[in-house]
């Protein structure tokens, strides 16, 4: 049996880009997702090499890319710029682990597996992180 390998790092981008994209504008908004983007890109380029052949290389990145979106929340909220449409604001208030749980299950589309993967956590953390989530986006939210 041949040994495992991880396809160019391009194609890994390719395939992932669009969802990258949605989940990070979901989590930090249309004027940081871009940014936050690129520095996703920056740090998975550097690992990639060093990535274990048999990694979930989607929760992979989606683990970066949260990781930058938490970066981005707190610098911003060191800047103090505003905040965008009034249900992206509330899911950007969440605390960190709902945060990333609602965006990556409805906005980049992980199963609870994989939302768990990227958190680092249990499935029954990730499905907990999000049922709480939820439940407080349901309360503080009216359309």
């Amino acid at each position: 049996m041949g040994t495992v390998s991880l396809p160019p790092f391009q194609a890994v981008v390719d395939d992932h880009r669009e969802d990258l994209l949605r989940f990070l504008v979901a989590l930090v908004g249309r004027q940081e997702a871009d940014d936050c983007f690129q520095e996703t890109l920056t740090s998975a380029i550097r690992a990639y090499p060093r990535l274990d052949r048999r990694a979930n290389v989607r929760a992979w990145l989606f683990t970066i890319a949260r990781r930058k979106a938490i970066d981005s929340h707190r610098a911003r909220r060191r800047r103090g710029i505003g905040v965008d449409p009034e249900l992206w604001a509330l899911v950007r208030a969440l605390p960190p682990k709902q945060r990333g749980a609602v965006a990556l299950r409805f906005v980049a589309g992980l199963s609870h597996a994989e939302v768990a993967e990227a958190l680092g956590c249990s499935e029954e953390a990730a499905r907990q992180s999000l049922y709480a989530g939820l439940t407080k986006l349901r309360k503080e939210w009216t359309p």
